[in-house]
């Protein structure tokens, strides 16, 4: 998901949060049960946003805001640092179906994912 559709699902579901707020306060009694669904229909959208969010990516990716590789992993052709060693460790990405394989440092245990042909 594209920075400006994440950004534009989070302004949408704060604003209807807030609109569903605003029929709570505005309508008592009448306006509780269409007041709620507005907030929840609200923060459903923002949890949306974070939930997509939190899919494996490089801290170079997560930090530049650069998109995520094939299966959320590296970003295709992207060379590791040399610190790195592909490990025997490989499974298949769930949401795409591609299989991945691992590598990590040694020294900090961090991992990065890489998309197998």
């Amino acid at each position: 998901m594209s920075s400006i559709v994440r950004g534009a699902l989070v302004v949408l579901g704060v604003l209807l949060m807030l609109g569903g707020l605003a029929v709570i306060v505005g309508l008592p009694g009448d306006g509780a049960i269409p007041g709620l669904e507005l907030v929840g229909l609200g923060a459903f959208f923002v949890i949306v946003v974070a939930i997509e969010r939190q899919r494996y990516r490089s801290a170079v990716a997560e930090t530049t805001n650069a998109p995520q590789g094939p299966g959320g992993g590296e970003p295709a052709g992207a060379k590791l640092e040399p610190r790195f060693r592909v490990t025997g460790e490989a499974f298949i990405d769930p949401t795409t179906g591609i299989p991945m394989r691992v590598a990590v440092d040694p020294a900090t245990g961090e991992r990065r994912y890489l998309a197998q042909p």
